[in-house]
């Protein structure tokens, strides 16, 4: 079948490692389904699976695309919830030791067909494209988990997503929107503020400027380039939520401005089955369209993968059929 997939691991050039070709059909073990994968979007995670990072060597050849929708045998139409739990597993998803996600042990969805458990489907909502549905799965789920349940926030409350343009940061922006919170943001370029207010950001600042005011809430993707600037922007007993770190992990913890503020840090990954059927219903019923920045063909994957190699996004990159 067709398939994009990574050859093997490759740290310092990545891209190198990218295949647009053939890969075997696959098996369907009992308790699995097949799906006819309709379109899937990239995640950071890709790349990072094509620099050999959270997957063994011997995993390569692996299929790309941590999530996706498409069609089962029978012909529902289905939305894929990327994390596997060990067999038996009960509780929080996330919190599961052995937990995978897809192209870490399992084949991904940047194919003809890909394999779940039958529990990681979920109905296609009517109101969603498959391109639409296909961004929910990873970044979305990332960050209605990041606001809706590690938060803590309340409407009328301001939130600041650091970050315009990525796929976490543009979903951040549109629920929490939606939600009734002020949402701020920072981006580094006019092009990025300007995506962030179009999608409905209440206002947007450069990189590390200072804030007309402190916030309840920072939701952090960035990591090491605006960790200090997230710390000081916080109200005291405000909250930062982590999901990732794309400038790096090792930031200054400025931690006598934690104790002495009362400051809270807490990390998410993105989110369980229940939660996916949350956002997916929420989603319908607000009629909230996420933000795709760019929606190319299979076969163009690789110019998919550059955009975000180099920075240039501006919401979702999702691949169809």
């Amino acid at each position: 079948m067709f398939a994009v997939y990574a050859s093997a691991p490759n740290a310092e050039k990545p891209l190198e490692s990218l295949v647009v070709g053939e890969r075997p059909d696959p098996e369907v073990p009992d308790g699995w389904v097949r799906v006819a994968v309709k379109a899937a979007s990239l995640n950071m995670h890709d790349l990072w699976t094509l620099r050999g990072v959270g997957i063994k060597p011997e995993q390569f050849p692996m299929i790309l695309g941590c999530d996706g929708a498409g069609v089962l045998d029978d012909g529902s139409e289905v939305v894929l919830h990327a994390v596997v739990n060990a067999p038996g597993w009960q509780g929080d998803d996330t919190l599961d030791p052995k937990r995978t996600l897809l192209t870490e042990k399992h084949q991904g969805t940047f194919a003809d067909y890909v394999i779940v458990p039958k529990r990681n489907v979920i109905p296609k909502p009517a109101g969603l494209s498959f391109s639409e549905a296909a961004t929910m799965g990873t970044a979305w789920l990332t960050a209605y988990r990041m606001l809706f349940v590690k938060s803590g926030l309340r409407p009328g409350q301001t939130m600041l997503v650091q970050g315009a343009s990525g796929g976490v940061s543009t979903a951040l922006i549109q629920l929490g929107r939606a939600a009734g919170f002020r949402v701020w943001v920072t981006g580094r370029s006019e092009e990025k503020r300007a995506l962030a207010t179009g999608l409905g950001a209440h206002q947007a600042f450069e990189s590390g400027a200072r804030l007309p005011e402190r916030v309840d809430a920072v939701f952090e993707t960035v990591g090491k380039a605006t960790w200090s600037h997230s710390v000081k922007s916080l109200k005291p007993g405000g909250i930062i939520v982590v999901s990732g770190s794309t400038s790096g992990p090792d930031a200054h913890a400025e931690l006598q401005r934690v104790f002495f503020l009362q400051l809270r840090i807490a990390g998410s990954t993105m989110g369980t089955r229940d939660e996916l059927a949350d956002l997916l219903s929420y989603v319908d019923l607000q009629g909230i369209k996420p933000q795709i920045g760019q929606e190319l063909p299979f076969e163009r994957a690789e110019e998919g993968f550059k955009s975000m190699f180099e920075g240039d996004t501006a919401g979702k990159i999702v691949f169809t059929k």
